[in-house]
């Protein structure tokens, strides 16, 4: 993403582009738009891809390939063949990795309770109770994640993410801090800005000194193999990089089939060291007797081994790649060298990271809304909703069909040039 110029107009000519900026936003406005680029939701199209897993297992196919009948009690870690499966793609050995229900998310909500109500490994007292617990949290990040520290009354400590990932100086003077417990980590086609973290990113990760002992780094692999672009973006082996400098217990695995099968019914993965897998089923223990085992053996069978994954996550990346294309085609045609915008080009992922002229960014968002054009609000990839900047809009192409993704672009072009020149005026003006 280029840094931003301010454009050099005169006071006249930014006038002039007013009036009819806003003429043809009242045009817009006309038009009854009912547009939405808030989540990144996989189109129907994608969900039919796995349209096969809805007869799956069949009446007479409940049983795993270890005798395990599917339909009854047990099985805490879940399928062994589905974690082998995905013990490469995430690269976790499949017998520390545990295969539950349909989110990721929750199990990674369950860790950080769980950290908070009795502590990890490692830990002498529940997180809280040894006194100010904080999170580090690259932004722009991932929404959800700031609002599961919020929901527990974590402190979070922005970090600003970089071409390479998190500003590692700056983590590594942060984590110095005993009271610094944890880190979230989006390390594949990062959301939103699509950042796959480099090398020397990973292996900062996992050697570096923390002055708490039970420090975690929360690594949601959220996009582990979801690119669209010809050639993967290699990503480290951060769990074996951890072991291998002495931090066996530091990473937290996340990851999930939920943009890869039936987003609402697929299966989410956890995976760590020996320690912390027995630390989280213990948790299990107490509150479940095991998984969707019936889903766990449909999604086995539907993807029987890493190529299979690879294969399908192709057709989705097929479906993908145009929009992508598209919102780089019209951004550039209409914004492209006035200054006023920047923006990511994503090898993978669901979204594309926009940044508009410093304050502009709620003022975009409140003119697409009055357009009917719904945009995640603005400050969302921050903690607490408050880009310090008011310059980030995360945009999220999946769900709309080209012609709907092309109209909600054009109508967000127009928001963003608008909500520049109003800028730009009162600047001029002395009043902004």
């Amino acid at each position: 993403m280029r840094e931003l110029e301010l454009p050099a107009l005169t006071h006249s000519a930014l006038s002039d582009r007013l009036i009819a900026l806003r003429d043809e936003h009242q045009r817009l406005k006309g038009q009854g738009l009912r547009l939405d680029l808030t989540r990144g939701k996989p189109s129907p199209e994608q969900l039919t891809l796995s349209q096969p897993l809805l007869g799956m297992p069949g009446a007479d196919g409940h049983t795993a390939q270890d005798g395990t009948d599917c339909r009854n009690y047990g099985g805490l870690q879940g399928l062994p063949e589905l974690r082998a499966t995905f013990s490469g793609p995430l690269q976790v050995p499949a017998e520390q990795l545990v295969a539950f229900g349909n989110s990721s998310l929750e199990l990674m909500y369950e860790c950080l309770v769980d950290a908070v109500l009795f502590g990890v490994p490692g830990s002498s007292a529940p997180w809280p109770r040894e006194g100010r617990t904080a999170v580090l949290c690259p932004v722009p990040g991932y929404d959800r994640h700031f609002a599961i520290c919020e929901k527990l009354g974590l402190d979070m400590i922005p970090v600003p993410m970089t071409e390479t990932g998190p500003d590692m100086d700056e983590v590594e003077r942060l984590v110095a801090d005993e009271w610094v417990k944890a880190i979230w980590c989006v390390p594949k086609y990062s959301n939103p800005t699509a950042v796959t973290f480099s090398a020397e990113t990973v292996r900062r990760l996992a050697a570096m000194e923390t002055a708490a002992p039970d420090f975690r780094v929360f690594w949601d692999n959220a996009y582990a193999v979801h690119g669209v672009a010809d050639a993967d973006e290699p990503l480290l082996d951060i769990l074996g990089l951890s072991t291998e400098h002495g931090h066996p217990d530091r990473v937290f695995v996340f990851g999930s089939t939920s943009k890869i099968t039936a987003a609402g019914s697929g299966v989410a993965f956890f995976g760590s060291s020996p320690a912390n897998v027995s630390w989280l089923l213990g948790h299990f223990a107490k509150r479940t007797i095991g998984p969707d085992k019936v889903n766990q053996l449909r999604h086995a069978r539907f993807l029987p081994d890493a190529p299979a994954v690879a294969a399908h996550m192709e057709r989705h990346a097929a479906l993908l790649r145009p929009k992508f294309e598209l919102i780089d085609t019209v951004l550039e045609k209409r914004l492209g060298g006035t200054g006023v915008a920047s923006w990511t080009r994503p090898r993978g992922g669901y979204f594309v990271s926009l940044d508009v002229l410093d304050g502009c960014a709620a003022r975009v968002v409140e003119l697409a809304g009055e357009a009917g054009i719904a945009l995640t609000p603005a400050g969302a990839t921050f903690p607490h909703g408050k880009d310090p900047r008011d310059r980030n809009i995360r945009l999220a192409p999946s769900y709309p069909d080209l012609d709907e993704l092309r109209d909600a672009l054009e109508g967000l072009v127009l928001c963003v040039e608008l909500a520049a020149v109003e800028r730009l005026l009162a600047a001029s003006d002395g009043t902004g």
